[in-house]
């Protein structure tokens, strides 16, 4: 578990350094959602073709290319955790990287921490601590049940195609929180599938691995997740997307892997009220920083920038 615990934290902090860069790259481009009725854009895949044309763009920036670099080494890290340790373990130790990406996001745009975003901060390493610390609640790696893998790939597959029809032609801040939602979704399943791949690679062999279902799955939850973190990084500031991901990303993943790898539930009552306290906490002190006063100021300097005024010095700015 500790080896897993290390790797899940090495990959909050690639994973938190990236999602700071493509946003700020992401910020920086004309994107906004596409409405059904748009000419020549059909109304079931306007949000499809709006995140296709911001990628093209996004190719061509430095910064995102950077950011794209730092996720592939998350992977990396990513993978290596879920062989030490359960999905239901790992992901929920992903949502350190707010604490990471908040930070840098700050310091592209030359501004500092407000004091409720360090006790956000503070909140989420109390819940993980918590996590951690009672016996039973972390659970351990256990062999996959692929019949119920492939279920609950299915029906998250379904979900997160009614989340994008409900995100199109929303206005950008309730897109932006919907899209990342999905996001989430697809990432935790391909948590799951990065898991049944790793086991694959380390058991059977390249050839086997080549040949089997969950690469696959892998590549396809990933790329759709990847290209949905994008529209929401753009379409909205970056702590509300990153947070909203953050909280389904854990909860879904917990979810899955209890459901596939036939993990035993909690069951004692100390078990039971560690692990409702410590999603408490940890969901406080995510949404406790998407609403922090760096943010607003974020709202504030696009809504500036997209009506040609300027939003005016911030109590934040650092020089």
């Amino acid at each position: 578990m500790g080896w897993a615990i290390c790797f899940a934290l090495l990959g909050a902090l690639l994973f938190g350094t990236s999602a700071a860069l493509q946003q700020h790259a992401a910020r920086e481009t004309d994107y906004a959602p596409a409405h059904p009725g748009e000419a020549g854009t059909p109304k079931h895949g306007v949000v499809v073709v709006s995140l296709v044309r911001l990628i093209r763009r996004l190719f061509h920036s430095p910064l995102w290319v950077i950011g794209w670099c730092c996720n592939l080494l998350g992977f990396g890290a990513q993978a290596a955790a879920l062989h030490f340790g359960s999905v239901a373990l790992v992901q929920p130790l992903l949502v350190t990287q707010l604490l990471f990406a908040l930070p840098l996001s700050l310091r592209l745009r030359r501004m500092r921490p407000d004091w409720r975003d360090l006790v956000s901060a503070g909140v989420i390493c109390g819940g993980l601590a918590l996590f951690l610390s009672v016996r039973g609640v972390a659970p351990r790696a256990d062999e996959a049940n692929r019949g119920w893998a492939i279920l609950a790939g299915l029906v998250t597959a379904v979900a997160v195609v009614l989340i994008i029809a409900l995100a199109t032609g929303r206005r950008p801040a309730q897109h932006s929180f919907l899209i990342a939602i999905a996001a989430g979704l697809c990432f935790a399943y391909s948590a799951l599938a990065l898991s049944l791949t790793v086991s694959d690679l380390v058991n059977r062999g390249i050839a086997a691995t080549a040949t089997d279902w969950p690469g696959y799955a892998l590549a396809i939850a990933t790329i759709t997740g990847l290209l949905l973190e994008q529209g929401a990084f753009a379409a909205g500031s970056l702590p509300p997307a990153v947070a909203a991901m953050n909280i389904t990303n854990p909860v879904a993943s917990y979810l899955i892997g209890i459901f596939a790898f036939n993990v035993t539930l909690p069951q004692t009552a100390t078990q039971l009220t560690a692990l409702l306290i410590a999603a408490v906490l940890i969901s406080a002190g995510a949404i406790g920083l998407a609403h922090s006063p760096s943010v607003r100021d974020d709202r504030q300097d696009d809504t500036g920038a997209r009506t040609g005024h300027s939003p005016g010095p911030t109590p934040q700015t650092s020089h």
